[in-house]
């Protein structure tokens, strides 16, 4: 049988992501801003994860490399862990949300991260041994089809990942198969609120860049509540764009300087939300 176009299309995006963001995890840093940021992005001594809602301390109680300034918000504080829980983290990338949580669940609890770039795993399995984290598991498999046992986790977080993902609905659904009756979700991600120029809705390095790979606001929240998971609330909603002012994803940068859409095109059509759901 003949893949249909959608499909193949689908499976491209997914390998210039995969292709894209082990790069990242072999270099240990974003391009122009990384987790400390270079001279061309402005303030040098200020990690970009500040910005989005981490604390110091939070930076400061992971191992070294964990943080990538790859996300969008800083979701972990806003699950309310409790010791002993079990805990999904979604597009786990060098670990930083997986070791917070682990901290939040202590000995008795557990972290399993999932990504699908081996070298990403790589880099978070180290950082994990290097730190002696006993309680985490690093393991590699698509958010469409979550490597998971059915009702085995008390809580789900993802940072700015959903948004690369091209059937959406389907992560969604393998969140709920997951969680246990009454599990909760809170997710980073970047939504949009109107069109994006049409030449950046098509442009594959912003969708990498996580811009053109982003829903619109009611679609997204549609297929979150399709999925079965209900008490949506939001928690933080604010112009991505803005947020990184200083650290605009490599790949949109790119993408401006060849097609002549200006960044002022996207104010307030881009942001970066945090919210809270829950499984019945």
């Amino acid at each position: 049988m003949t893949e249909q176009p959608e499909a193949v299309e689908s499976e491209r995006l997914v390998d210039v992501v995969k292709e894209r963001y082990g790069r990242i995890a072999e270099k240990g840093a974003t391009g122009c801003c990384g987790p400390q940021s270079s001279p061309c992005c402005g303030d040098t001594s200020i990690p970009v994860s500040l910005g989005l809602g981490y604390g110091k301390g939070d930076l400061a109680a992971v191992p070294e490399g964990a943080d990538l300034s790859l996300g969008c918000g800083a979701p972990v504080d806003h699950l309310e862990l409790q010791p002993g829980e079990t805990v999904l983290d979604l597009g786990s990338g060098g670990g930083l949300d997986v070791f917070l949580a682990a901290k939040q669940v202590g000995p008795t609890g557990h972290v399993i991260g999932v990504d699908m770039t081996p070298a990403m795993l790589e880099r978070a399995r180290r950082n994990a041994a290097r730190a002696g984290h006993s309680n985490v598991d690093f393991r590699e498999g698509r958010l469409e089809a979550l490597p998971v046992d059915d009702a085995s986790v008390d809580a789900v977080t993802s940072n700015c990942v959903i948004n690369l993902v091209p059937d959406k609905g389907a992560v969604f659904r393998e969140v709920a198969r997951v969680l246990r009756p009454g599990g909760r979700l809170v997710i980073s991600d970047v939504i949009l609120d109107g069109r994006l120029p049409e030449a950046l809705e098509r442009d594959v390095l912003a969708y990498v860049g996580c811009v053109s790979g982003a829903m619109q606001r009611e679609a997204y929240f549609a297929l979150v509540r399709e999925a079965g998971l209900g008490e949506i609330e939001l928690i933080k909603d604010v112009d991505f764009l803005a947020v990184v002012a200083g650290s605009v994803p490599e790949e949109v940068k790119a993408f401006v300087e060849t097609s002549g859409v200006e960044i002022g095109e996207l104010s307030g059509k881009v942001h970066s939300v945090t919210f809270r759901a829950r499984k019945p």
